[in-house]
């Protein structure tokens, strides 16, 4: 079993900055994929970026903004978010996809971080 837990968040102006971080742990054999994704109440969760072992990707609406990147060796993720929107406002979930020792393939999800960014 593969435990995911994010820290972080907060309340923050418009324009500043926030640096979400995410570790994933257990009997993890190989880490595939890990990724950031958002979910207003009622409203479809969406990727926000996520981070491979040679790519990233971003949604249209954070590029430029925000920075995926990854700790292999610590099975850690990080979302630096800069120039944040009241847009931005909502809860920020880690996601982690990959191997286990001896049970195969997992998708973690961890509880999620409320990001709140006031205007």
């Amino acid at each position: 079993q593969v435990q995911v837990v994010e820290s972080g968040g907060g309340l923050v102006q418009a324009g500043g900055s926030l640096r979400l971080s995410c570790v994933a742990s257990g009997t993890i054999f190989k880490m595939n994929v890990m990724g950031w994704y958002r979910q207003a109440p009622g409203k479809q969760r969406e990727l926000v970026a996520a981070v491979t072992s040679d790519s990233t990707n971003y949604a249209d609406s954070v590029k430029g903004r925000f920075t995926i990147s990854r700790d292999n060796a610590k099975n850690k993720v990080y979302l630096q978010m800069n120039s944040l929107k009241p847009e931005d406002t909502n809860v920020y979930v880690c996601n982690a996809q990959g191997r286990t020792i001896s049970s195969g393939r997992f998708d973690s999800w961890g509880q999620g971080t409320q990001v709140t960014v006031s205007s």
